[in-house]
């Protein structure tokens, strides 16, 4: 990590702290159609992408691209509405760069969810499934390059990506809520295209629950920054070859929408004891 991206980090966090001095303390990554977790936040800072120093734009449907910052149940939050993935033409240092911000802003752990296709044939969807580990299919790491000792160790430790605790915490919450999480492990690949049917075929053998294209470089930073990370995936669809129908994103959209009230309230319930 070059001296120049430290110093990119601390002046999109001084442009953020202008706007909203007060330090939060857990981070949000919402995936395609979960951007309604930002109806919960109140006291909220909103601040477009494009005004933040260096932060790349969002430019996908059902990614709106704002930075909000407020209170969720008594905690105060910094939630990424829409975020950035590598078939946008980012490098995968580009898409965890907040990650990096919210660091320097104070967070101590993070909630990254996505819109997930599901691989194992046990699920359905609607499903919402918590992420135990994850498989890096993009070919890429957003680690690559010269290290800064500021920001992590040159090999950090990746044996529990996914916290046992905030894990834990979450199924603790979901079982007072009559509700089952699915666990399993998410692959993550580079898009933009949706899986061929072989290859989902090649991911099961290899121990993927669900597919999609992002959250494996914002985890893969939060780790390396000391970040506890806590990952959840909306399975909106099954992966290619399944159902033997096409895939389109109007699903993914359909079935995050019909989540919605469901997702709200597990993640009302959890968040305080992030």
């Amino acid at each position: 990590m070059s001296a120049l991206t430290q110093k990119e980090i601390q002046k999109a966090a001084i442009y953020i702290k202008d706007k909203c001095p007060v330090a939060p303390e857990i981070g949000l990554i919402l995936g395609s159609g979960l951007g309604v977790l930002a109806d919960l936040i109140t006291d909220g800072v909103s601040i477009p992408y494009d005004e933040i120093p260096h932060f790349p734009v969002s430019t996908v449907e059902g990614h709106e691209g704002e930075l909000l910052i407020g209170m969720i149940e008594g905690r105060r939050v910094v939630m990424m509405k829409g975020r950035f993935h590598m078939y946008e033409g980012y490098g995968p240092e580009v898409t965890a760069f907040p990650v990096r911000v919210m660091k320097e802003l104070g967070i101590a752990s993070l909630l990254v969810t996505n819109a997930a296709g599901g691989v194992n044939t046990d699920f359905t969807p609607g499903d919402l499934m918590l992420l135990t580990d994850h498989l890096n299919m993009t070919g890429r790491n957003p680690l690559i390059g010269p290290n800064d000792p500021a920001l992590g160790v040159r090999f950090p430790d990746m044996s529990t990506a996914y916290s046992r605790r905030l894990i834990q915490v979450a199924k603790e919450t979901a079982a007072q809520q009559n509700f089952e999480f699915k666990e399993g492990v998410y692959a993550g690949l580079l898009g933009p295209c949706y899986e061929t049917p072989a290859e989902i075929v090649m991911l099961r053998t290899l121990g993927a629950d669900a597919v999609g294209m992002s959250t494996v470089s914002e985890t893969i930073v939060a780790r390396h920054a000391g970040i506890e990370v806590l990952g959840i995936s909306c399975i909106t669809n099954m992966a290619a070859g399944i159902l033997d129908q096409p895939l389109n994103h109007e699903e993914v959209m359909e079935t995050a929408e019909r989540v919605r009230e469901r997702f709200l309230k597990l993640v009302l319930g959890f968040i305080p004891k992030m």
